[in-house]
């Protein structure tokens, strides 16, 4: 019998997972992220099909197949943007994760980068280069993750499917809403890990990990007056440039409500713990009738992403007017970028802006560039923020895990219209970088190369914690 025993024992052990070689995986990751930041996929002027080609190389070596899905016939026929998709099955107890980053980046002013804008430049501990931060960090992570689930064998309730998608950056026609229109069915999963979230340090010191699970939805508009042509010597009641100028200055003046939703409520109520006194008193006093308009105006002046994260938002970012100094021009215009809600009533919203500007010479005229969906947050209560604060606490020690709503916009609305539920994840950075210039969208963009394996380390944790067969 015991010798029946002993006999079995190795079989066993098969099932076992390998320890994994962390430093060989730091190496990999380094390779993969470093090839990805050279190629220049910018957007406008790059493309995404190189990018593309190397994960698709990846893949194949590894033994995973993917399927390249690209929109035909749209824009510059000789710039191709393609999207791929790749799948390791699970054995269908739950529906899928989908883990997502974009290929594309923003464009660049070549004169501005001391280092070389796609040359992966390491110094001091620092990886610098366009996409560094947004979001070749989130896609060689995800990249990274399906890669060592396949290497582990890992027995799977869920499919992982890999994204890596193109136009995030601003042409999401050829991308997320593409894919969502035409082939929803290869990303479908009831939860999604992608860009928007990220650790924080200050001073050396780490302060919170942030969890994307809303985002505000950009909707602009243009404010347009007309009047009559004249010489500058005789000024006119009706001049444009004076009623826009008017109408600019009382929408700047004019602060839109405070509402806050479940992600913003269980921020501020998690930010306030671990803050100085007086900040404590400020994210606890939001909503005392008493305390609230002083706290809001100090965060307005103080703390304008907070501020932000409290209402509708309102930037007035361009005036065009006029073509010489002695000439009153027929016609002026100011662009307003407008940050909406999530569940912001946005014609009720323009009525408002309407009355506030209260001058029939001027018209609001929508912009319907933006084509983001309106969406609920994600839930805090589930699998997957549980899950991702879990293994954050883990890889993030001592430092609160908090809900985020983006002031800014990423493709998971499409993904959250749709019903899936979706979290933004990130590397740590240091807050002291963005004024420094070396942010995401900067000139000198860059990444802390141990910031970047702790990542990958996390995101792969998140995913086999999540998708593991329990």
């Amino acid at each position: 019998m015991m010798r029946a025993l002993l006999f079995l024992i190795p079989s066993a052990l098969l099932f076992a997972q390998a320890p994994l070689d962390w430093a060989k995986i730091d190496a990999e990751t380094l390779q993969h992220f470093t090839a990805l930041v050279k190629i220049n996929s910018t957007d406008p002027g790059g493309s995404e099909e190189p990018v593309v080609k190397y994960l698709k190389a990846v893949l194949d070596k590894e033994g995973i197949e993917s399927k390249i899905f690209l929109r035909e016939n749209f824009g510059n026929p000789d710039i191709k943007r393609p999207n791929i998709v790749a799948r390791i099955k699970g054995n269908g107890k739950k529906k899928p994760l989908l883990i997502v980053g974009h290929t594309d980046t923003v464009n660049i002013d070549p004169k501005k980068w001391t280092h070389p804008p796609f040359s992966a430049h390491r110094e001091g501990g620092y990886i610098y280069g366009r996409g560094t931060v947004d979001d070749k960090d989130n896609l060689t992570a995800a990249l990274m993750s399906i890669i060592l689930i396949k290497r582990q064998k890992l027995a799977l309730d869920r499919d992982v499917i890999f994204l890596a998608e193109a136009g995030e950056e601003g042409a999401t026609s050829v991308g997320i809403a593409y894919l969502v229109s035409q082939h929803y069915d290869e990303i479908d999963a009831e939860y999604c890990l992608a860009e928007g979230g990220n650790v924080t340090r200050t001073g050396g010191r780490l302060r919170n990990v942030s969890v994307q699970t809303t985002e505000k939805l950009p909707s602009g508009v243009k404010l347009v007056a007309n009047g009559v042509a004249g010489h500058g010597s005789m000024p006119l009641r009706s001049n444009p440039v004076v009623h826009i100028a008017q109408a600019v200055a009382k929408v700047a003046a004019w602060q839109p409500p405070m509402r806050l939703n479940d992600t913003t409520r269980a921020y501020f109520e998690r930010l306030a713990t671990v803050s100085t006194p007086e900040e404590r008193d400020r994210y606890n006093g939001l909503l005392n009738p008493d305390k609230t308009d002083a706290i809001q105006e100090y965060l307005a002046v103080n703390e304008p992403r907070h501020n932000s994260m409290l209402r509708t938002s309102i930037s007035p970012n361009i005036i065009q007017a006029g073509y010489r100094r002695n000439v009153i021009p027929s016609e002026a215009e100011a662009s307003l970028d407008i940050r909406a809600l999530p569940d912001e009533d946005l014609p009720k919203f323009y009525e408002t802006l309407k009355s506030i500007i209260n001058d029939p010479a001027v018209k609001i005229v929508r912009d319907m560039g933006s084509n983001r969906p309106p969406a609920k947050p994600s839930g805090l209560d589930n699998e997957a923020f549980k899950t991702i604060e879990a293994v954050a606490k883990k890889h993030y020690p001592g430092v609160p895990v908090l809900p985020t709503m983006s002031t800014g916009a990423t493709d998971m609305a499409f993904l959250r219209g749709k019903g899936m539920q979706c979290y933004g994840v990130g590397p740590m950075t240091d807050s002291e970088d963005g004024p420094k210039g070396y942010g995401a969208h900067s000139d000198q963009e860059r990444i802390l190369e141990s910031a970047l394996y702790t990542f990958v380390k996390f995101h792969y944790e998140v995913v086999e914690q999540m998708a593991g067969a329990k």
